[in-house]
């Protein structure tokens, strides 16, 4: 997943597959213009892979799964806290809270059930009802449309490009980590003692112990393996646009058009859309489009629309079951794939399991 993609890093996400999935379904199944899409295809792993997400479209699927992520993007929060009181990079990193908007009262006491799971495990979340999101968020006037929501005050906020850039330049300072760009692995293999990666333009490497991270092309590199990986490619946009003339603060989910508002410093980022089994890196205009108008319906002074600096799309590998796949796989051998949007949130807390599978201390 491209880093500029993710934006937020928070604990308030849920599973992606739950009850409510079947009265969606014909949205995600057929929809054309609206957040979902799906690109359907005879292809054994987009049918297995679809048929294990429905597997998972029950309360019991939802519970269990919410509290595995829940439980990795807490390891998360609390490794980004002790690598910055160690190395204070500078990414935009605010701890600006964040509220999930709803458009109907139903859908806000819906959340209740979800809210009490997550507290019992640490999380802060309430819910509030229109008045009270417009008061911890003022820009929120310009949105007739709001029920409630619920808010999360301990949400962080940053750039996670900026972020990895000095992440990078720490690693690479202080602990020794060479690293090498523009390698495009084509296969993984085992040669004696070894792994050895062979890249498009014909280079090898050969490494004791690799970790596979390559996000969507991850189950192309260990289907040769007979490992089978359930990952599923969601292709989600962003755009980076300056603020508006009432531009929040507070991190924003637009629950009904299924929108992420976020303030990096003098600009805001959006993003939006899920189009399921999409494997084209290329944004489509007129899904871009999509996601502007979206925006624009929902803060229509969020942002200076007219003027868009920066839009994109991200290929999100998911699993069926929302949290990733953090596996040792023998032979020095292991994988950290499948963390959908929710990759910047579950990132530090899956390097640290990563290694600990990769070195077989886990």
């Amino acid at each position: 997943m491209p880093l500029q993609s993710a934006v937020v890093r928070c604990c308030c996400w849920i599973a992606m597959a739950g009850p409510a999935t079947w009265a969606q379904l014909p949205e995600m199944a057929f929809g054309r213009n609206g957040p979902f899409r799906t690109r359907w295809s005879a292809d054994p792993d987009f049918l297995r892979w679809g048929l294990a997400f429905l597997r998972q479209a029950n309360a019991a699927g939802l519970q269990r799964n919410t509290l595995a992520t829940l439980e990795l993007a807490l390891e998360s929060r609390k490794a980004m806290q002790a690598l910055l009181q160690q190395h204070p990079i500078d990414f935009d990193h605010e701890v600006s809270g964040k509220l999930h908007l709803y458009p109907s009262a139903e859908g806000v006491q819906g959340a209740a059930a979800m809210i009490a799971l997550k507290r019992g495990h640490g999380v802060q979340q309430r819910l509030v009802n229109a008045a009270e999101a417009t008061a911890i968020e003022p820009a929120l006037s310009g949105a007739p449309w709001l029920a409630g929501g619920v808010y999360s005050p301990e949400e962080e906020a940053g750039d996670p490009y900026r972020f990895s850039q000095g992440l990078l330049q720490v690693v690479q300072q202080h602990y020794g980590v060479q690293a090498l760009f523009g390698f495009d692995t084509q296969s993984l293999r085992r040669a004696s003692e070894h792994w050895q990666l062979q890249a498009h333009d014909g280079r090898t490497l050969q490494a004791a112990r690799v970790l596979v991270c390559a996000g969507i092309n991850s189950p192309a590199l260990l289907k040769p393996l007979r490992l089978r990986m359930p990952v599923m490619a969601i292709k989600g946009y962003s755009f980076t646009a300056p603020l508006g003339s009432n531009a929040p603060k507070v991190s924003i989910t637009d629950t009904k058009r299924k929108l992420v508002f976020c303030r990096l410093g003098e600009r805001i980022r959006v993003a939006g859309l899920a189009d399921l089994n999409d494997w084209n890196p290329a944004p489509e205009p007129a899904r871009l489009a999509t996601l502007i108008a979206q925006a624009r319906a929902s803060l229509p002074e969020a942002a200076d629309y007219g003027h868009i600096e920066s839009s994109w799309a991200g290929l999100r590998p998911v699993t069926p079951w929302t949290s990733p796949i953090i596996r040792n796989l023998g032979d020095g051998l292991a994988c950290n794939i499948g963390h959908g949007m929710l990759g910047w949130t579950l990132a530090m807390g899956s390097g640290e399991r990563a290694v600990q599978q990769l070195l077989g201390t886990h």
